[in-house]
């Protein structure tokens, strides 16, 4: 987006690790029933485009366009969409505040990890309800921060979420935006809102492997270290440590985590 808006995450290998475990399946599965063969998607907001490709397969021969602010992430999106060469997307730069489509091009508008770092969400919605075509969905899934619980207890882990939670709101986020997507949506006036939720699970060792791995990356190598250095919320020793909890937590044999997710169908 070309407003002055800051991504907590940024797009570091590590984040983008994480991002590419994402699927339709895991990460979508609430908006399958309304996704058809020959329909137009826009993803909002699509990352690394693991999510995307899979919406894509569902809806061709349909048009589907993604967008991203982050060219590195485009590129990694470009990546994976050559390993499905009977998926079309079209890949491009582009700004939730100020899509640049004509009114009603799209029968499914979707955003997955977008609200959640806006300063204004509802805003986002709105637009995002413009290029949607009448009857067509505008979909969103988002991550509730302070809802997240795991085991066994590790106080690094609170100490994580705490810093997290300060970060994305010095950037003009809302962190535990699960629970206010329902509101951000009925807001943004749509005609029919319907709301529902799911989790992420994370208990076995390759789920943990992969949760508590990337997290222990990216606490010390991503924008997550340099910003909480900026604000002084954390230094180096602070987040090596929270590492090294995270790295704990991971090789715990009865470890688990819970990640709740909100999640809204919207109808313009």
């Amino acid at each position: 987006m070309t407003t002055p808006e800051r991504y907590t995450h940024g797009h570091h290998e590590s984040v983008l690790r994480g991002h590419r475990w994402r699927t339709v399946e895991n990460s979508a599965a609430y908006l399958l029933e309304h996704l058809a063969p020959g329909i137009s998607l826009l993803d909002v907001g699509c990352g690394p485009g693991t999510i995307t490709v899979g919406l894509a397969a569902r809806v061709a021969p349909g048009e589907v366009v993604a967008i991203d602010t982050s060219e590195a992430a485009l590129a990694d999106a470009r990546t994976a969409l050559e390993l499905q060469p009977d998926v079309q997307v079209r890949f491009e730069t582009g700004d939730i505040y100020q899509l640049g489509y004509p009114d009603g091009s799209f029968d499914v508008v979707h955003a997955h990890q977008v609200m959640q770092h806006l300063s204004d969400p509802v805003a986002a919605l709105r637009e995002m309800a413009r290029v949607c075509r009448p009857g067509g969905v505008v979909a969103a899934r988002d991550a509730d921060y302070g809802a997240m619980t795991w085991y066994p207890r590790f106080e690094g882990l609170e100490r994580w979420r705490e810093i997290y939670e300060a970060l994305a709101r010095a950037n003009r986020g809302e962190p535990d935006g699960g629970r206010e997507l329902y509101s951000w949506a009925t807001r943004a006036g749509f005609s029919e809102v319907r709301a529902s939720a799911s989790v992420w699970c994370f208990a076995t060792p390759e789920e943990r492997e992969y949760w508590g791995g990337q997290w222990a990356a990216r606490v010390t190598e991503s924008s997550f270290a340099t910003q909480a250095a900026e604000l002084g919320l954390a230094d180096g020793a602070d987040l090596a440590e929270i590492a090294a909890t995270w790295r704990e937590w991971t090789s715990t044999p009865d470890g688990w985590f819970a990640v709740l997710h909100g999640e809204i169908i919207c109808r313009p």
